[in-house]
């Protein structure tokens, strides 16, 4: 049963967004990569459920949520071998800089471009971070 459990959640990826509609969005946009999404809205349901489940990867939704350098400095430095990545509607965060830039593996801005987040997804395979999905 764990192993079933580990191969459904190779394929799935965590999404951190307290905005419902955005977050069924981007779900949706996962779906059709053909990956599954669990939701989360903070940054202590996220610690639960990276410590219980693998997943692919972290999508955290800048403007919905309150972030600082220290906040997603401390998430990754605790789960790292999950990649993060960052979507907004703002090109720049530069209070965020220092975080994005030794952190962040990647930030798509929104709306979000399905090829852009495919090609993420598919650098996050490539990096063997998941060498067993293809």
């Amino acid at each position: 049963m764990a192993n079933n459990l580990n191969e459904i959640s190779q394929k799935t990826i965590l999404l951190m967004n307290a905005d419902p509609v955005e977050s069924a969005g981007i779900a949706h946009l996962l779906k059709e990569a053909d990956f599954n999404t669990q939701s989360v809205t903070s940054s202590s349901e996220l610690k639960k459920k990276l410590d219980n489940t693998s997943f692919i990867a972290v999508i955290m939704d800048l403007d919905s949520l309150t972030l600082d350098n220290r906040s997603i400095k401390d998430l990754t430095l605790q789960f790292p071998d999950v990649p993060f990545l960052c979507v907004s509607k703002e090109r720049f965060h530069p209070e965020l800089k220092d975080s994005i830039r030794d952190h962040i593996y990647a930030c798509l801005t929104k709306p979000i471009d399905p090829d852009e987040l495919k090609y993420w997804l598919k650098c996050i395979r490539k990096d063997d971070r998941n060498p067993e999905i293809v």
